[in-house]
């Protein structure tokens, strides 16, 4: 898994890449990424031809420091399950009675 983090010269935003790898999610048919900078709706992975999975989108830095989220992987048949990030600036309960956790990104 990776994450990028590019900051924009000529706005407030960041643009935010992450990647992952065949290998870290390797029976996934969908993945989606789950997360407080948008309200929790969810954000579709596009499938690679290398079977790599990546999304890319833009936060403003003007307000929010950072924001919580988590991958849901969806594999063949159709069985869902979350999928912590590494690489993650922090790592928060996520509120649940399970004991699971959210990664947090910081970007400002």
């Amino acid at each position: 898994m990776t994450i990028k983090k590019q900051y924009l010269k000529s706005k407030p935003e960041v643009k935010i890449t992450f990647e992952i790898e065949k290998k870290d999610a390797p029976n996934a048919d969908t993945i989606t990424l789950l997360s407080e900078h948008n309200n929790w709706q969810a954000i579709e992975f596009t499938k690679l031809k290398s079977g790599k999975f990546k999304t890319v989108f833009n936060v403003p830095t003007n307000k929010i420091e950072s924001f919580q989220y988590t991958f849901q992987v969806i594999d063949a048949d159709k069985q869902q399950m979350m999928l912590l990030p590494m690489g993650a600036d922090d790592y928060v309960d996520n509120g649940m009675t399970d004991g699971g956790k959210n990664a947090v990104l910081k970007i400002a």
